[in-house]
């Protein structure tokens, strides 16, 4: 595809050398010391680039340096136990990343000996890494001139350059690759792409930018125009699904709680947390899932209408009392769902039946803690201190 197709004039190797020394010059005074900035480990920076996805630096860096203390090679990695895995990544999110990083140390193991690939196509290969974050490994780990594209480079580069496409469209990436591709410095590629990453999340950051501390400024037709305010160009994201679920906080005899493992591949999968129902009554969608919960209980017709703590002692078979709504809910934003979470309190009435199609186990709130859990489930537990009731 061609630049001038979309009113992209190139700068002359003249200016891209000033570009690129004005960038470095600016990144060598001042970079932040980032421990994954003090290696050329690939393994290592790999770890930290999936952590940075959706996550802030600051956030990252505890997870980074107990992760590496946990598992402090790809071996490692591909051998975790998946609740060690999880327990370790707890707190982060998007547990799919760590997930598919465990698939890709097995494949390193299995299809390159142990050692992490040390080509772009290599590194392109593994599960779970994109053209982004092989393009990082590949420049910072192995000093090959391959940009990473992401949203903090588009933005910097869609004000460079006035890009008129819509950086939140996968459609139009081919634009800024190419545009980086040129501009990247061949010496010190990735230098160049970590000065592009810190400069596009604080000094040209999407909210609050300071262009005029910019140390391209007078490289930025966005700046030199006065279209600051037009670039990016974005459109808003669609909002996230509004989803009602009820908590189920139960308790036994001996005061332990009943809590399950989500085997199923959704957001919450290899997680323990209070047993979950979704709430369909209140915005009339469908009733599928439930469609053959019930059979084992005949007398119940299978409708929405259904209140869910029966439906609660049909599933878990058992009696609960007494049954009471707490006052506070938990609110959770994932990245395509908003979910909305009552907690309901109760005691047990003799033990959970035999049901092989869930883990369930009774554990004090000490032994809980041991557990993978979400930060819905944490959040969850909250309340309940707050309520004395945990």
């Amino acid at each position: 595809m061609d630049l001038a197709g979309i009113g992209v004039k190139m700068w002359d190797e003249k200016k891209i050398k000033r570009f690129r020394r004005a960038l470095l010059d600016w990144y060598d005074k001042e970079k932040r010391d980032l421990p994954w900035r003090r290696t050329q480990n690939p393994y290592f920076i790999w770890v930290s680039e999936i952590m940075l996805q959706q996550t802030r630096v600051d956030t990252v860096i505890p997870y980074y340096e107990r992760f590496l203390a946990t598992f402090p090679t790809i071996k490692d990695l591909a051998e975790a136990p998946e609740e060690t895995l999880l327990k370790c990544w707890e707190g982060l999110g998007y547990y799919s990343r760590v997930r598919n990083m465990q698939k890709a140390a097995i494949q390193v193991m299995e299809e390159f000996g142990g050692e992490f690939p040390n080509t772009y196509d290599g590194i392109l290969s593994l599960k779970g890494i994109g053209p982004y974050t092989a393009g990082a490994i590949a420049s910072i780990a192995f000093g090959l001139p391959e940009p990473a594209v992401d949203g903090n480079l588009m933005r910097v580069i869609s004000r460079l350059f006035e890009v008129n496409l819509d950086i939140g469209n996968p459609s139009n990436r081919w634009a800024f690759q190419e545009i980086a591709e040129i501009l990247i410095d061949p010496d010190r590629p990735g230098d160049f792409n970590q000065a592009l990453m810190d400069l596009g999340s604080d000094i040209e950051s999407p909210v609050n930018p300071r262009p005029e501390e910019s140390p391209v400024k007078d490289f930025s037709a966005a700046y030199l125009n006065g279209t600051m305010h037009i670039y990016p160009i974005k459109k808003p994201k669609k909002k996230p699904t509004p989803m009602k679920w009820r908590a189920f906080v139960v308790q036994d005899e001996q005061g332990r709680f009943l809590v399950e493992k989500n085997t199923q591949a959704d957001l919450l999968s290899g997680f323990w947390h209070f047993p979950l129902i979704r709430d369909f009554s209140t915005i009339g969608e469908s009733i599928d899932l439930f469609e053959g919960v019930l059979e084992e209980s005949s007398n119940y017709e299978i409708n929405q209408n259904i209140p869910l703590e029966v439906q609660f002692e049909s599933l878990y078979r058992m009696k609960l009392t007494p049954i009471r709504l707490l006052p506070k809910s938990v609110k959770h934003i994932f990245s395509h769902q908003r979910w909305d979470i009552e907690l309901q309190y109760a005691s047990a009435l003799g033990e959970v039946k035999n049901n092989s199609s869930r883990t369930l186990k009774w554990v004090t709130k000490e032994e809980m803690k041991l557990l993978p859990q979400s930060r819905v489930q944490g959040k969850m537990c909250e309340i309940l201190v707050g309520q004395e009731l945990l």
